[in-house]
């Protein structure tokens, strides 16, 4: 079993900065691509922001420039630096992340969801 566990969301005014934080774990081989994805209320998820295991980020445009995605490989954890924060970026914020199970036969690649942490941006 694997699971994705969020932390660090919160009520915060605008302008100002969260830092999220996802770390995997359970029985993991290794991790491809991690991800944050968020949902406002009515609308449809979005893409954030995604690393890839070299390092390789990519950003929504509408955060470009404010957020900042960063991974530590050996703790299997992912990050997300919010710093300028609209009341626009209010939702829940969800980890994604590609990842090889280890097994008793034949390591297989899946892809998991945490379960979500609020971001609210209000004065």
């Amino acid at each position: 079993q694997v699971h994705l566990v969020e932390s660090g969301g919160g009520l915060v005014q605008p302008g100002g900065s969260l830092r999220l934080s996802c770390a995997a774990s359970g029985s993991i081989f290794s991790i491809y691509a991690m991800g944050w994805y968020r949902q406002a209320p009515g609308k449809q998820r979005e893409l954030v922001a995604v690393i890839t295991s070299g390092g390789t980020t990519s950003y929504a445009d509408s955060v470009k420039g404010r957020f900042a995605i960063s991974r530590n490989n050996a703790e299997n954890t992912v990050y997300l630096q919010m710093n300028s924060l609209k009341p626009e970026d209010t939702a829940v914020y969800c980890c994604n992340a590609d990842i090889v199970v280890v097994t008793t036969t034949t390591p297989y690649e899946s892809n998991y969801w945490g379960q979500g942490t609020q971001v609210t941006v209000s004065s």
